[in-house]
């Protein structure tokens, strides 16, 4: 079984997970009414991958014999001053979920909790690719504020974040037997 520290991180990481999957609809959802398909496809496409970070979580729990809660969370930023602002926030919230990960990682081998820290391994991974895809999608939409468009052009021709699944990543909850 977990340490109970990490069993305390990884509900409030859960927790966390919900939270950017939630926020990455609320972008995707102004990007669809702003009429920008490929942005909105994009950010569905995050929310989806960041709600499976969390059924991982709650996998990984119930696989150690630990309890898994699904906590609440609040409500995502719903209103954006230009295409910006939603992959600034993006950007800002994929770099605190970084410091997120590698916390919960320092305390799964501070508690001694191998099994845990080598479960983290993945998601300190997973996070060096997320930003790096976001901080790309923030310069091009940057350099595309006044014509949107080029940033669908972008996302048209290069697919950003549409790569194979990953064979190492862990299982979903709920997800294939």
């Amino acid at each position: 079984m977990p340490a109970e520290a990490v069993v305390e991180r990884l509900t409030e990481q859960i927790a966390h997970e919900f939270a950017a999957s939630q926020q990455y609809l609320a972008i995707a959802v102004f990007y669809d009414d702003e009429t920008l398909p490929r942005l909105a496809a994009f950010f569905y496409a995050q929310a989806l991958e960041e709600r499976n970070h969390a059924l991982m979580m709650v996998q990984y729990l119930l696989d150690a014999g630990a309890s898994a809660p699904i906590p609440g969370i609040a409500a995502p930023q719903n209103e954006f001053g230009d295409v910006v602002e939603p992959v600034e926030l993006a950007l800002a919230q994929e770099r605190r979920v970084t410091d997120q990960i590698n916390a919960l990682a320092a305390t799964a081998r501070q508690e001694g909790d191998y099994s845990s820290e080598q479960f983290m391994q993945w998601f300190i991974k997973e996070q060096i690719e997320e930003v790096a895809t976001m901080d790309d999608m923030l310069k091009v939409v940057t350099r595309s504020r006044e014509n949107p468009l080029l940033a669908e052009e972008y996302l048209a021709r290069e697919s950003p974040g549409q790569e194979a699944a990953d064979p190492t990543a862990p299982p979903v909850a709920g997800g294939p037997l």
